[in-house]
């Protein structure tokens, strides 16, 4: 028999479930929102370069935002992506990229380890936009078309080509002749 206190308990414990997963929700997209994302000092030069570029203004009027590239859909891997992500607001925040230099200085391990993430999950975040058999191959330039055509008998993923195409491709940094 089941007395009111359980049902009051059980309603109880649904509602404050709900909550839970309603405000989880409303975080999860405020974090996904490019304002947020460009809020640090640092992303500010990733967004100045951003609005360069065919992702944010182009002919059909399509917008790919910081999330669409950087954050996966699925929801495991999109708390991962943000509990990675946590690193680069504790980054910013003990000042070791909060000015142009510092960012610059670790920029190329930063683009490294956005590109392994790419190419270890087959650009996923690319491809949630990019299909390629929705592709017109034949409205491409000859070489475009070829690369797209030999993309996956070859093992290559879109960052494989595709560096530099939402932000500035850092340059390799020189190694240290004395080491």
């Amino acid at each position: 028999m089941i007395t009111l206190k359980v049902i009051g308990l059980t309603v109880l414990a649904l509602f404050v479930s709900g909550l839970l997963i309603g405000g989880s929700h409303i975080v999860l997209e405020h974090t996904n929102d490019m304002e947020f994302c460009t809020s640090c000092h640092s992303m500010q030069i990733n967004f100045e370069e951003y609005k360069e570029t065919i992702h944010y203004k182009n002919p059909s009027g399509v917008r790919a935002t910081c999330a669409d590239c950087h954050v996966p859909k699925p929801l495991g891997a999109k708390l991962w992506a943000k509990l990675v992500a946590a690193k680069d607001v504790y980054h910013e925040l003990v000042g070791t990229i909060d000015n142009k230099e510092k960012f610059e200085a670790r920029r190329w391990q930063m683009a490294n380890r956005v590109w392994e993430k790419m190419q270890e999950t087959d650009s996923r975040e690319c491809r949630s936009c990019h299909n390629k058999e929705a592709m017109d191959l034949m409205e491409q330039d000859k070489m475009a078309r070829k690369k797209h055509e030999d993309m996956a008998s070859k093992g290559k993923t879109c960052i494989d080509c595709h560096k530099g195409i939402a932000h500035e491709e850092p340059d390799e940094p020189e190694e240290n002749e004395e080491s």
